[in-house]
């Protein structure tokens, strides 16, 4: 950005027009730092993410080598299944003059596919044994609990079959989701498990996106995936690399890209399994003082301003595009990561918050970095942003003073329609909150909408369908024992949805189940509980069962998708509101030749509610209280409705629309 030229995110919105210094000071600090990694342009970042092809273990020729970065060890050793285990002089690393890497040349036969291995470092005052950091593939004993790194070069290789996928992004239709809970027994699933049996569920219901959490490794299972310790290893809890490769390549095969929740923004404590001090320096990796560890997390936080950990995180983002085909990121605890509060206590009221110096430049410049080498790597890749302060510039192009994720997530509709159910009677929505809210959105900066997420589901929270419904699920959710309670929740499960999906300006989200209204909370395996698996699962006989109302809304769910889908670019078209009227409770807007329509009121239907819209006749595309979704079927579907004259205005091209809206439903119309 010249000095003398607008910067882009400033023309769209004059508010920033004070902190434009503070703009333009953390634009030139990304580009003084990729002017720094790449010698003035001499090299790509691509060039400089490389860390994962030179540290760790890797065959080269007839010999394997083992480097690992770090400074403070005064002596290494590789131990493990090849050297019972024992300090062995030909296992001891030398150190590279210089650096803080060290160095082994291991000749082929002497360890072999399959070997359990660790560093065991010493260093001034102490020594312990480490899984290395750069390790690509870690394994979890079953009997000991305890991890090991594990050689792995199996004799037949991957191949792949996906050189022509191209991600669909139009829009963006995202399925999240966990391998290890995507199965319907009580157990911990795995790839193949979820190639085999979910990825044909996303397929069908129509998202072109599947969302993986918790595939870098991590010590706790029911940490979600979210402590991570080893961040080059796929989590073998779910099995092998090769597995994982065959879920994604199989997914491309079928239209689906597949995006990481990759985690960056903070690490787990543990100094065995993960980086908490890897060789007697617990700040290797990691902040000093105060800043070291997470107040509400429980974890360690990452030190952005060191190169070497720049090189560490850049190069894990690569290697995922690279050795795994993954098609993006979604980087969760963005909001950790901005701000030296971690965000916790903030308000974040004005633009002052965001630029008043209490925001982490190293982590924003790390952000900047990774999405201009994650698009260098992989031009047509996806990155999104988990933050829920409101970060202007977040997923706005670098190039106009933005960070560069191509989409945010719209944080503030789930915690809408939680206050809203939890504190409004029925009778007290209000359309025009409703459509502000799914509307309310940067417009240089595109969004991924959603109801609920997995954090919505989590033991401690509540999913949109329980809020609406509460016990009543276990028992009155057969076609055959329906009562008024059930009658409301899926009425309004679907509405909530439609409303949500059909205001997107990018991409919409689906938590894994939530879609049918998965009637129980997420609790992975634990003291509390047992060690049960009763709750960490998916359990797809009960939207099987048809005579169940949970296929109710999972038809809709996929119904409303192919809804959207009709509409070319539906993200990009623009949303216009028609109507709304708090007192009737009824909102109406159009995209491109759809109009939709809804009555919020639980009591009151509408006979001949009228719209002024374009001249036309139109079509009924979807109808939430349609029999087939669930519905009473009150209104009659098959009717086209014509459009009738006004002369006040005729010269405006629009006509009156007159249509039954039955109390608490929505229809989606076409202009024929």
């Amino acid at each position: 950005m010249a000095k003398n030229k607008d910067i882009g995110i400033i023309a769209h919105d004059e508010w920033l027009r004070p902190y434009e210094n503070a703009i333009r000071g953390r634009h030139d600090h990304a580009l003084w730092k990729i002017s720094q990694l790449t010698q003035n342009g001499k090299r790509s970042l691509s060039d400089f993410a490389t860390g994962h092809l030179y540290y760790g273990l890797h065959k080269q020729g007839r010999n394997w080598v083992f480097r690992e970065w770090a400074p403070n060890a005064l002596s290494i050793y590789l131990v493990g299944d090849f050297n019972h285990w024992e300090e062995d002089d030909d296992y001891k690393l030398k150190h590279l003059p210089g650096t803080g890497d060290w160095e082994l040349v291991i000749p082929a036969g002497k360890i072999k596919h399959g070997d359990l291995y660790k560093m065991k470092v010493h260093w001034r005052g102490g020594e312990g044994e480490r899984i290395p950091a750069w390790a690509q593939r870690v394994v979890q004993d079953e009997q000991t609990k305890i991890f090991s790194a594990q050689v792995w070069n199996p004799r037949k290789k991957f191949t792949w079959h996906d050189e022509n996928f191209k991600a669909d992004k139009s829009p963006l239709l995202i399925y999240e989701c966990h391998v290890g809970m995507g199965q319907d027994a009580e157990k911990v699933g795995t790839y193949k498990e979820f190639k085999d049996n979910v990825l044909p569920r996303v397929k069908k219901d129509g998202y072109n996106c599947v969302q993986i959490m918790a595939i870098q490794e991590h010590p706790y299972y029911g940490s979600f995936g979210y402590h991570v310790s080893s961040f080059f290893a796929p989590s073998s809890r779910f099995g092998t690399p090769e597995e994982l490769k065959d879920l994604i390549d199989t997914a491309h095969s079928m239209g689906l890209a597949v995006i990481m929740d990759i985690v960056h923004s903070h690490a787990v404590k543990n100094e065995v399994e993960g980086l908490g001090n890897l060789c007697g320096d617990p700040n290797q990796f990691f902040y000093p003082g105060d800043r070291h560890e997470h107040p509400a997390w429980d974890s360690l936080c990452f030190d952005y301003g060191k190169d070497d950990v720049l090189h560490f995180l850049l190069s894990n983002c690569k290697y995922w595009l690279e050795e795994f085909h993954f098609d993006g990121f979604r980087f969760d605890g963005i909001t950790s990561m901005l701000y030296y509060s971690h965000g916790l206590g903030e308000a974040f009221m004005n633009y002052g918050d965001y630029f008043n110096g209490h925001q982490d430049d190293n982590a924003i410049c790390y952000l900047t970095l990774a999405n201009k080498l994650i698009h260098e790597v992989k031009p047509g890749a996806i990155t999104i942003a988990e933050d829920v302060s409101g970060m202007p510039g977040l997923a706005a192009k670098f190039e106009d003073g933005g960070y560069g994720f191509d989409y945010r997530l719209a944080m503030n509709i789930p915690d809408y329609w939680i206050k809203t159910i939890k504190e409004q009677p029925d009778e007290d929505w209000k359309p025009s909150s409703i459509f502000w809210e799914v509307t309310n959105r940067r417009q240089d900066e595109k969004t991924v909408s959603y109801a609920e997420s997995h954090d919505q589901a989590l033991v401690g929270d509540k999913t949109i369908i329980f809020r609406l419904i509460d016990a009543d699920m276990y028992w009155h959710f057969s076609k055959n024992d329906r009562n008024g309670m059930v009658d409301r929740g899926i009425a309004l499960h679907k509405m909530i949805r439609l409303v949500t999906a059909s205001s997107i300006n990018g991409g919409y989200l689906n938590f894994m189940g939530n879609e049918f209204g998965h009637p129980e909370w997420i609790d992975f395996p634990r003291e509390g509980n047992g060690w049960s698996y009763k709750y960490a699962r998916r359990q797809w006989h009960l939207v099987d069962d048809k005579n169940l109302c949970y296929h109710y809304l999972g038809d809709f769910d996929r119904a409303m998708l192919e809804c959207m889908k009709t509409v070319k670019n539906f993200q990009k078209q623009p949303v216009i509101e028609i109507w709304h009227n708090d007192g009737d409770q009824v909102l109406a807007y159009m995209r491109g030749d759809l109009i939709f329509i809804f009555n919020f009121s639980p009591t009151r239907s509408f006979p001949d509610y009228g719209f002024l819209v374009p001249k036309g006749k139109y079509k009924v595309m979807l109808n939430t209280d349609a029999v087939e979704f669930g519905g009473n079927g009150l209104a009659d579907d098959s009717v086209v409705h014509s459009t009738i004259p006004d002369p006040l205005y005729v010269n405006e091209g629009k006509e009156w629309l007159k249509i039954y809206i039955p109390a608490r439903s929505a229809v989606v119309l076409r202009k024929k």
